[in-house]
């Protein structure tokens, strides 16, 4: 079985000492985000590595392998479908696409879904319909509001801008700092491509929009504009 030579290679690379690092840093106490999850202390270079000798993995395997408590178990096969993904037929693509999208439960860190959501995700909704992003972005999971603002990763990288705002405004007043983040940074970028367009959302919004999130999407402006900004917010009651 595939799946199980995946898994001694993983095993094979545990560091104690690590994994209770990244438990901190990936908020695994009780009433954190990531409660719960399970690290093995294994690097992200570590586990491209170890995924590129494991592309044969079915994706049956990799549905089974997304069940793990183990975070880089999960991660690794996230990694691999992505492999699979940009290399696979029409109908190998779309069926990893509804894979990932079915089995969201899973995929449920930010890390797990910024490495991949962009490549599968937004990949395979480039030229189509995209309800789907919409569904998870007035949904009532965190992972799966994070998911659609990072699917438009692909869009913007594009020049395509529309659905990257429209579920911007749909998380603006989001309670989550993760969504807060993901949210700006998307912004961000928005504006590393065409900067009047992200100047555009930011005249509208900026004094309602949670202050991690403005911070976030004026990262890379010039500092006279950062700061008239943060006035508006501070201003506004």
């Amino acid at each position: 079985m595939a799946l199980s030579h995946l898994l001694t290679d993983l095993q094979k690379q545990k560091n104690q000492q690590r994994a209770k690092i990244l438990q901190r840093f990936f908020k695994t106490g009780k009433g954190e985000y990531g409660e719960g999850d399970v690290f093995w202390g294994i690097m992200v270079p570590q586990q491209r590595a170890t995924s590129i000798k494991h592309l044969d993995l079915s994706l049956k395997e990799i549905a089974q392998a997304l069940k793990s408590p183990v975070h880089e178990v999960r991660l690794s096969a996230l990694l691999i479908l992505v492999h699979q993904y940009k290399i696979g037929s029409t109908t190998q693509k779309e069926k990893i696409f509804k894979l990932y999208t079915t089995h969201t439960k899973h995929i449920n860190n930010w890390d797990l879904i910024d490495l991949t959501a962009p490549h599968i995700v937004g990949d395979y909704l480039f030229n189509k319909k995209r309800e789907i992003l919409y569904t998870f972005a007035r949904s009532n999971d965190v992972w799966k509001k994070r998911i659609a603002i990072l699917s438009t990763y692909m869009f913007i990288k594009n020049k395509r801008y529309t659905d990257t705002l429209q579920i911007a405004k749909i998380l603006l007043h989001d309670s989550h700092d993760l969504i807060h983040k993901a949210v700006g940074w998307m912004l961000r970028e928005v504006g590393k491509k065409d900067l009047p367009t992200e100047l555009r959302f930011l005249n509208k919004h900026a004094h309602t929009m949670p202050r991690t999130m403005l911070r976030y999407a004026i990262e890379k402006l010039p500092q006279q504009m950062r700061v008239k900004y943060l006035k508006q917010k501070s201003e506004f009651k």
